[in-house]
């Protein structure tokens, strides 16, 4: 009886042991065939082993709505007030008419919180106008902006307002950046649609682009963007571009006219910067200056004229840096700093900007057949 038992124990665990394992194996087969992830829902699939050991799996779903949920209430929409203007519309049956448009509040950027003290960013061209601007925040409510800090060197601006209470966005490293990295973008859509989210990856780095349109008196050039294919529209612009994790790599500044998923960011590591020397000085630092009016002469135009290529002088701002080096109309800049300026893509205004007010620098200038060396120390400029 004992043996009988023993056996009918024995035959009991084997095939419980059958079970198990043939339901180990069903779920092996679910999983690979049918793409049936039952332990899914009970335990999340953190780990995958591979080639290079374990790494992290980040569903990408997951993280947008993560990110969204989490950054959203910092991420503000920037309006201001139309002027009111009366015009004249002609009614074929009621022949002239005046009616007064405008007078109302016109979302026209973005931006985000960097402080607990109501510290935004956004882009300078958003807030060029001198006139006033509001915010509003996700969860409608409105804060007049008190101050506006425009970046001379970039198309950044600080904006004080009393929007406390909101949890700043961490800032990232753009210098770590990499091509093909998922990125989010978050802003007022088309002046319209608040809050948009569109995702995309960082298409290429470095980029140099001309912001702006001359027919609209604003131009720029913006040097070292980010470029991604992240959807990002006119209202975008002053936005956050974030990473899975919710950092902040870059300001939505640009879209590219007549192209597709071709949208720019300018990296954060200029926000960084600004945001230290803003709590240092209370603004941005001052463009370092030199004060000449100038002009590019081609090399087609030096043998002509047989003078050197540079920037030929064409005025002499009082004052400045360059008057007080003895700089003068007519003068042809060479070089700075033994660089030549046709090395530089911006020409003389490019080695310029690479300097700091209060530098000093080595001009090189050619004057009436004479090479002449002149010291000068940059002032600030706007």
């Amino acid at each position: 009886m004992k043996d009988t038992g023993f056996i009918k124990g024995l035959l009991i665990g084997f095939a419980a042991l059958v079970v198990i394992l043939v339901s180990m194996l069903g779920g092996a087969v679910a999983d690979r065939l049918f793409v049936i992830k039952p332990l899914d829902s009970l335990v999340d699939r953190v780990t995958q082993t591979g080639i290079g050991g374990s790494r992290q799996i980040l569903r990408e779903e997951s993280a947008v709505i993560d990110v969204a949920e989490r950054v959203s209430p910092s991420v503000v929409t920037v309006s201001i007030q139309t002027p009111q203007r009366r015009v004249l519309q002609f009614d074929p049956f009621n022949g002239f008419q005046s009616q007064i448009q405008g007078g109302v509040p016109q979302d026209i950027g973005s931006g985000f919180i960097v402080s607990d003290t109501g510290l935004i960013i956004t882009n300078k061209h958003v807030v060029s106008e001198d006139t006033e601007y509001k915010i509003i925040t996700q969860d409608g409510k409105e804060y007049e902006v008190k101050a506006i800090h425009r970046d001379p060197a970039n198309d950044l601006a600080i904006l004080e307002t009393a929007a406390t209470g909101y949890k700043p966005l961490v800032l990232g490293n753009s210098e770590e950046l990499k091509v093909g990295q998922f990125v989010i973008a978050i802003g007022t859509a088309l002046g319209e649609f608040r809050h948009t989210v569109t995702t995309g990856v960082v298409s290429g780095l470095g980029r140099g682009i001309t912001a702006g349109s001359a027919y609209e008196g604003f131009v720029e050039r913006l040097d070292n963007v980010i470029q991604t294919d992240a959807a990002i529209n006119p209202g975008n612009s002053g936005g956050p571009l974030l990473n899975a994790s919710g950092e902040v790599i870059g300001v939505n500044v640009a879209v590219a006219s007549g192209a597709e998923n071709i949208g720019f960011a300018l990296p954060v590591n200029l926000v960084t910067d600004g945001i230290a020397e803003y709590q240092k000085s209370g603004t941005f630092a001052s463009k370092a200056f030199l004060g000449v009016e100038h002009s590019m002469i081609t090399r087609e135009a030096a043998l002509l004229n047989e003078v050197p290529q540079g920037a030929y002088v064409s005025a002499v701002v009082p004052d400045s840096a360059a008057e007080v080096a003895g700089v003068q109309e007519g003068d042809i800049i060479t070089k700075i700093n033994g660089a030549s300026v046709t090395d530089s893509e911006e020409g003389l205004s490019g080695l310029i900007s690479e300097h700091k007010v209060g530098d000093k620098v080595t001009l090189e200038l050619w004057r009436d057949g004479e090479t002449l060396t002149l010291e000068a120390t940059l002032s600030s400029g706007t």
